[in-house]
Order: structure tokens, then C-alpha cells, then sequence
């Protein structure tokens, strides 16, 4: 059984893209043509080498920005605004998720590498406001991105978290690897399954899972 596994948990830490949302809204895919535009401007470069950058800073740092910012010594706020002005129109709600997500006993955040405006858009959009604690974007990292351990630990030590006591869910297998090794229970969100050591559960479907636990 699924729940006993979590009896010890009273703080829940979130991401936000592909994890609070279905991959299939494709959300980032707006995302990553307006990081590309970004690049375009910024580095004066032409589409595909910009591409190109886009896919190799967020294979090396974690992110995108954390590369420009590292390589290019990019100011991240104007950066951070412009690519995420995108269209959530085509976004559901999801009365089942928010009824579980209320549910969970004790405190529940929500830990982007996005910026926290952002997040609290998609919330919105998803019929998920108001059901989380605190909000935090990668700003509140001093920019730093997950999977760095040392973004995860400043997170945790402004929110109070007790990892000993705390569970992630989260979309992308890297992510998941530092709060492993700091204590946390770690569940995978995602279509496939990832094998790795770090990771306790695998879902494809956060509301049914939540289920099991509420």
C-alpha cells in the first residue's frame, strides 16, 4: 500500500510545470519558442544556434536562464517576464486535484524553476488557487535552478520545510535526486516511468495517486 509510506508526512512541496498540469497541455512548448526569441534578441544569434543554446543550457545548468546567466551574465528578471507571457486559455481546472491537494494533512508549497508570478497564473487557471501555503519561484533561489542541492536548501530553509518529513513530487527525474539524498519522500510525475535509486513512487497521474494517500 501506498499510504503508509507517507504517514510521517506533514509538508508537501509541488512543482509546477508537467507535474500541477498534464504534459499534454503542452504549456512549455509555449515556453521554449519564447526563451528562443529571448535568446535571439539577447545574444544576437539566429534561430537555430539559439535553439540550440536553449536545449544545451538546460541540459548543463538545469535551466536555460541559469546557462545565459552563467555564460552570458544575463539579467534574469526581464528574461524571467518575457518568457512566460504565454496563452493559458486552453487550461481546465481540476476540481478532483484541488479536493485532494486540500486534502493532504499539514503545509503544501509549491517550488517552481519558473518565476512565482507565473505559477500563480497557473494556479489560477487550473482551479488551484488558494490551496497552497507559499509560492516559490526560482528567484526565491537566488536563481539558482533545480536539481542544484543548494537552490533545494535555501527553498527549504525560508519555508521551515523538515525534509524528514516532507514529500516532492516532481516531473523531471533530476529534480528529484536532491531531496532524496536530504531525506524527502520523492514521487515521480510523469508519463513513463524513470528507474533510479532517488525516486520512491512513479505516477502518471497525480490525482489518482493523490487519492490514495487522502
Amino acid at each position: 500500500m501506498v499510504k503508509p509510506a507517507f504517514n510521517h508526512v506533514s509538508q508537501w512541496v509541488f512543482d509546477l510545470d508537467n507535474t500541477l498540469y498534464p504534459p499534454h497541455m503542452r504549456l512549455f512548448d509555449q515556453i521554449e519558442v519564447l526563451m528562443t526569441d529571448y535568446v535571439v534578441d539577447a545574444l544576437r544569434v539566429d534561430r537555430p544556434e539559439a535553439d540550440r543554446l536553449r536545449s544545451l543550457y538546460w541540459q548543463q545548468y538545469g535551466t536555460t536562464l541559469a546557462g545565459l546567466m552563467a555564460e552570458h551574465d544575463l539579467d534574469p528578471d526581464p528574461y524571467l517576464h518575457a518568457v512566460h507571457q504565454v496563452d493559458l486559455s486552453h487550461m481546465q481546472p481540476d476540481p478532483a486535484l484541488a479536493a485532494h491537494i486540500g486534502a493532504l494533512p499539514g503545509r503544501r508549497i509549491v517550488y517552481t524553476n519558473g518565476s512565482a508570478p507565473y505559477a500563480e497564473r497557473v494556479l489560477a487557471a487550473r482551479g488551484l488557487t488558494g490551496l497552497f501555503d507559499a509560492i516559490y519561484g526560482v528567484e526565491h533561489a537566488e536563481y539558482r535552478p533545480k536539481p542544484d542541492q543548494a537552490a533545494f536548501e535555501t527553498i527549504f530553509a525560508r519555508d521551515g520545510i523538515r525534509t524528514d518529513r516532507a514529500a516532492m513530487f516532481e516531473d523531471d527525474p533530476r529534480n528529484l535526486a536532491a531531496p532524496h539524498a536530504m531525506g524527502m519522500r520523492t514521487v515521480h510525475v510523469a508519463p513513463d516511468p524513470h528507474e533510479a535509486d532517488h525516486i520512491h513512487h512513479h505516477t502518471d497521474d497525480l490525482t489518482a495517486f493523490l487519492a490514495l494517500l487522502t
